[in-house]
């Protein structure tokens, strides 16, 4: 079976990712002043919700599948069995959360309140375990991911602007999203005769799975209690207003972590075949580079976002949500956090099968999470509750790090963080320069997105640009592969 380079397969993961970024922005400003505040808060909220069983009836499958089809892909025998084993646990543990879920419909009165919208949005469970992109991650089969996501997020956008015109179209919005996002599946269900047989295997063995589904659930549960926790809290212990506001800063933040995150996609099932085969070298190698990236483009992002968080929320939502510009910078933080964890847990911890270690750290990040916004979000709210997710991410990363103290004493003395933060410095006083000269409140919609375009333009080439003067790693390995693309093309 043909493998890309990790260069081709993360250049594949980036155009997906970029178009998380592109959708919302497209997308997102016309819908959130259409259905206004209390509409994107209600689709924003029942998202959350359906996402606890979307995880639920995953059950671990989404992380552990990648690793364990990885470690066998080159035997289409075992390759196989382990795909089938797996997707007949998804389907038993889809069949049951449905039945929990609408047993939840008619018993808890908030989902009852809202439950066409929940039924609607409830598509995603189904669509999520046809997916299977495990197998297509474990296959690093990357292209074919990104052309068949794009395809459906290019429908979503096209659907989104035929059908949503009114605050009474939310149903809409709801059906639409978990299409464009998990619509997919249907053509990953079809098209994996391509890579694994169907025909029933002599024997399964269900029970080798099961515990390392279990721990890797366990991370999923606790993970998703920081990630959707805040804004299923703030539906149900404040308004719906208050759940549109936190919603603008989210998805800001959101479409970011995807990208800092995206190398990681890529790393897991490279980096467990490493593992499997030995090569601690490459191991070591390909961990120092994902530190490198992490750190230039989490700290740059999370800066520029910070200074420039207001622009931001006004041309995305608008002024109805200008209240979420402390949350979101807030939540900028947990760019670098996540960007860290992302690294120590899934692409060190995880496939050297330390995942235990993971869970544990997950957990404590949940505790806190879930104490903080018990406290915070009665007071304060949305912001209360970005803070409390600001606090969990902090304790993730204290707590793997600790765990790899002996392992990452090596690999950080290579990131270089005084140039890193003297490029960050100067970018940073360009920027603000240019802002402070620019009348970006009293302009239309449109000369706020060429103010803003120009604020990034001038902020990252300072960045950049610095960090190639001083010959940063990162910045010259990517220098280096400009130049040798452009002589192939020559």
């Amino acid at each position: 079976m043909k493998t890309h380079s990790i260069k081709f397969n993360f250049i594949m993961n980036a155009l997906l990712t970029l178009s998380s970024v592109i959708f919302p922005i497209i997308t997102f400003p016309y819908i959130s002043r259409v259905l206004g505040v209390r509409g994107s808060g209600d689709v924003a909220a029942a998202l959350s919700t359906v996402s606890y069983f979307t995880m639920f009836a995953s059950l671990g499958v989404p992380t552990y599948g990648i690793r364990a089809c990885a470690r066998v892909r080159d035997d289409k025998a075992k390759l196989s069995q382990t795909v089938q084993e797996l997707l007949i646990i998804n389907a038993v543990t889809t069949a049951a959360i449905y039945l929990i879920f609408f047993g939840c419909l008619a018993v808890v009165p908030k989902f009852n309140g809202q439950k066409e919208l929940l039924m609607v949005v409830s598509i995603s469970i189904i669509l999520n375990t046809m997916g299977m992109q495990w197998l297509y991650n474990a296959l690093e089969q990357y292209s074919y991911i990104t052309v068949c996501s794009l395809s459906f997020k290019v429908l979503g956008i096209i659907l989104m602007f035929a059908m949503i015109h009114s605050p009474d179209d939310y149903l809409k919005y709801g059906a639409i999203s978990a299409i464009s996002s998990y619509g997919s599946g249907i053509m990953n269900f079809i098209n994996m005769r391509k890579y694994v047989s169907l025909k029933k295997t002599e024997f399964y063995d269900f029970k080798r799975h099961m515990k390392p589904l279990f721990t890797f659930f366990f991370m999923s549960a606790a993970t998703s209690i920081y990630l959707n926790l805040d804004m299923v809290m703030l539906w149900l212990m404040k308004t719906n207003w208050d759940t549109g506001i936190y919603n603008a800063a989210i998805k800001i933040k959101t479409v970011l972590v995807n990208l800092v995150t995206s190398l990681g996609t890529v790393l897991l099932p490279r980096m467990s075949f490493y593992i499997e085969k030995g090569e601690q070298e490459a191991f070591k190698n390909t961990v120092t580079k994902a530190f490198r990236f992490v750190t230039v483009a989490a700290t740059g992002m999370m800066i520029f976002f910070m200074i420039f968080a207001k622009e931001s929320i006004l041309i995305l939502s608008g002024d109805a949500f200008l209240p979420a510009i402390l949350p979101m910078q807030l939540l900028m933080i947990t760019l670098l956090l996540i960007g860290l964890s992302n690294i120590t847990g899934m692409q060190i911890l995880t496939p050297m099968g330390q995942e235990d270690k993971v869970l544990k750290s997950i957990v404590a990040g949940a505790v806190v999470d879930f104490t903080l916004n018990l406290v915070l979000i009665p007071r304060y709210a949305s912001t209360g509750a970005a803070f409390a997710t600001v606090m969990a991410e902090t304790i993730v990363v204290i707590v793997q790090f600790i765990y790899l103290r002996d392992i990452l004493k090596g690999l950080l003395k290579n990131i270089q963080y005084f140039k890193i933060i003297a490029a960050l410095i100067l970018g940073s006083a360009g920027a603000i320069l240019l802002k402070v000269n620019m009348n970006f409140d009293g302009s239309s919609t449109f000369m706020r997105l060429v103010i803003m375009a120009a604020e990034a333009i001038v902020f990252f080439a300072l960045y950049g640009g610095s960090l190639l003067l001083m010959k940063e790693p990162l910045i010259m390995e990517m220098k280096e592969m400009g130049i040798n693309m452009l002589k192939r093309k020559k």
